[in-house]
């Protein structure tokens, strides 16, 4: 059922600008290439390869120089919706050389491209699948295995290609990754709604969208620590930290703990404590799991110093003596065996000790049941707890009051938490909360009323075929399972402990080792797509070179490539975020825009008393030169701005967005904050840039 409502999905999806090129090969033959394949019901002969197959691949890497047996490649360029869509124009590559020195004229540049680049963007990205050029293709069609690192600037197609080589793999691969799926990370909600349509698009939803900020399994960060805090809860120290943090938890007593039982006193002292704590910690289970071994232990330990003390108080009493004084000669009676007095006493305590509230209070002071949550917020709420677990680390940076908001470096924090504690007891874990058993009783019910109703309808003849012929109450029960109704996507989102088949990191400079460390545990397979920009940087604890995160994980067992074409930023507004990036980054070279617009970046300087009117003025200006298209404020505090008819960003959150026309307001407060996010914010901008520096 799943693979056909697939399937039917996939078609719809490629519905809109199914076919968008065709080949003509030297042999004579002519072949269609599109969204998915399709083959001809009449004889069996594909109709239309698809894009990712090996044979539509002369269609983004032929050459005049390497035709690939190919003489002419055609690009559709549609208009109208499905199902009226039109062939608007079509542009031919001549690959052929007799045939190019006889043709009136040809063109060097590629129209098919120019259109989608200067096409006015909307609020969701649009795929390329109609315009990928070589680069790009020789980096999606990578093997499945392995970790490779695509480094590119601004509007090098990063994300694009990233994404697409998802579809590719998912298309190479669909047997193992379609019950796997496929992670992607980006660097904020925003990105990922801008983003999130791309592979749907493309036929593919076996896919699970997610932010640094929900590593956490249920929680959604979107604070941003002071610099120095979010470095230190970056770093992979942090992981010493933690285990000490949870050891901290798992305390022995001050003083002896009595615990006052019918017959006797037991007290739980510090050695007690201690040996429990030994085999509970010996067991290699997770906090909570392990609890119970140390409940157990703890228990035993205490029955056997409750025995102990009754059989001292039981030795020779001074009343005993007395009373068999008294009782003259009456007939021995045999008293019970000691061991089995012992063993009846020793099960005497043991249910008094499991009733006793004295007892389950001490063993919660002493290994408490812990939350990831939990102990993060009392960890950050005590200088002493902080100040132990540190070690040599200084952690006082990091005290904040409980209470307060979880912030995106606390996630991973809080994933590697959930690892070292396990669920609470009584709480499934992983896969155990989408799992139910089947209600096979109930299903043989409903069968038994469709059985009865279908002999009301049809009569009792033995020979009529009926519903319960084809399935069974086990089947049909197993069908209602929470987990069999769910798609894959669905499924891997809602298991803390999904392992995915394929992992891509995008705005990958971002990352910190702490958010690598817990994302290489989704992907133990190690098949990696990292895409970012190392002068994009803007997280105190990103990565400065892909070694500071990937080595200590990885080793050098990863595979870096470039993009260096700039599909985005036209070459007047790179020019002048070139030299912003000269400024901190002179040993990296800008990616080379392949259009101009002939119009340059506009820049005003106003009244820092006249700002919010000039913003607004600006604002409004674009709007009526634009005429459409999508218009972004960006600024270090948008606080102020609110109501204008604009996209409101920082520059972190429009990171890896795309605008037609992009006003910063206030530039060098951006700069002074950290180059890199001016460098980021000038470089969203396809068709117009403005600068809104502040008089001061």
């Amino acid at each position: 059922m799943h693979s056909w409502s697939e399937r039917a999905g996939a078609l719809t999806a490629a519905r809109s600008g199914l076919c968008f090129g065709r080949l003509d090969h030297t042999d004579g033959s002519t072949s269609y290439i599109g969204r998915i394949g399709l083959t001809d019901p009449a004889d069996g002969e594909s109709a239309l390869i698809d894009w990712r197959a090996p044979a539509a691949q002369p269609f983004y890497c032929a050459t005049l120089a390497t035709p690939l047996g190919v003489t002419r490649r055609r690009h559709f360029q549609l208009a109208g919706t499905a199902p009226d869509e039109r062939v608007a124009t079509f542009h031919d590559d001549v690959l052929d050389r007799a045939a190019l020195a006889h043709a009136d004229s040809a063109s060097a540049s590629d129209p098919a491209l120019l259109a989608a680049l200067k096409a006015p963007r909307g609020s969701t990205m649009r795929d390329i699948v109609t315009t990928i050029q070589a680069e790009q293709d020789a980096i999606i069609r990578l093997p499945l295995s392995g970790v490779v690192v695509i480094e590119g600037g601004p509007g090098t197609g990063k994300t694009a290609v990233a994404l697409h080589r998802v579809a590719y793999l998912l298309y190479t691969h669909r047997e193992r990754l379609a019950r796997s799926g496929v992670l992607v990370v980006g660097p904020s909600a925003g990105f990922i709604r801008y983003v999130g349509g791309v592979l749907p698009a493309l036929g593919e939803s076996a896919v699970v969208f997610t932010t640094p900020g929900r590593l956490a399994h249920g929680v959604v960060a979107t604070a941003v620590d002071q610099d120095e805090a979010a470095r230190t809860k970056g770093g992979l120290a942090m992981l010493d930290v933690l285990r000490r943090a949870v050891a901290d938890r798992q305390e022995l007593p001050g003083s002896p703990i009595a615990i006052e039982l019918d017959d006797v006193t037991v007290e739980s002292d510090r050695a007690t404590a201690a040996e429990a704590r030994r085999r509970a910690r010996a067991t290699g289970l997770p906090h909570n799991a392990a609890r119970t071994t140390f409940r157990d232990t703890l228990g035993s330990l205490l029955v056997q110093q409750g025995v102990e003390r009754l059989d001292q108080d039981l030795e020779d009493p001074p009343e005993f003596a007395d009373i068999l004084r008294e009782l003259g000669d009456l007939p021995e009676i045999a008293p019970a065996g000691a061991a089995q007095v012992s063993a009846e006493l020793r099960h005497e305590l043991r249910d008094d000790l499991r009733s006793d509230l004295g007892f389950h209070a001490a063993v919660e002071r002493l290994w408490p049941v812990l939350t990831p949550e939990q102990l993060l917020a009392e960890l950050f709420a005590s200088p002493e707890r902080l100040a132990s677990a540190g070690g040599e680390i200084d952690l006082s940076g990091l005290y904040r009051a409980e209470g307060s908001a979880w912030t995106v470096a606390d996630a991973p924090l809080l994933d590697e938490l959930a690892e070292l504690l396990g669920p609470p007891p009584g709480r499934p874990g992983g896969r155990g909360d989408t799992e139910r058993e089947p209600d096979s009783a109930y299903a043989a019910e409903v069968l038994s009323i469709l059985e009865s109703a279908d002999r009301q309808l049809a009569g009792e003849d033995p020979d009529e075929l009926r519903p319960t012929d084809f399935v069974t109450a086990d089947v049909l029960a197993a069908r209602q399972v929470p987990e069999h109704l769910m798609s894959v996507a669905e499924r891997a989102a809602a298991d803390r402990d999904w392992r995915f088949g394929h992992l891509v990191v995008d705005e990958a400079q971002e990352l910190s080792a702490m958010d690598w460390h817990v994302l290489l545990r989704r992907c133990p397979s190690r098949s990696i797509t990292a895409v970012g920009d190392l002068a994009q940087r803007s997280a105190p604890a990103g990565a400065h070179a892909w070694a500071d995160v990937l080595a200590p994980h990885l080793g050098s067992r990863w595979t870096h490539r470039t993009l260096t074409v700039n599909y985005r930023t036209p070459a007047e507004i790179m020019a002048l975020a070139a030299a912003v990036l000269a400024e901190f980054a002179p040993d990296r070279q800008p990616p080379e825009s392949v259009r101009a617009t002939g119009e340059d970046p506009w820049q005003r300087t106003v009244p820092a008393t006249d700002l919010a009117a000039e913003v607004r003025k600006a604002v409004e200006a674009e709007v009526a030169q634009l005429g459409g298209g999508t218009l972004a404020v960006i600024a270090a505090d948008v606080d102020g701005l609110v109501g204008l008819p604009a996209q409101l960003h920082t520059p972190v959150s429009a990171k890896g967005l795309e605008f037609d026309a992009v006003v910063i307001v206030d530039p060098e407060r951006i700069r002074t904050h950290n180059p890199a996010d001016l460098y980021v914010s000038m470089t969203r901008a396809t068709q117009r840039l403005g600068l809104l520096h502040v008089e001061r």
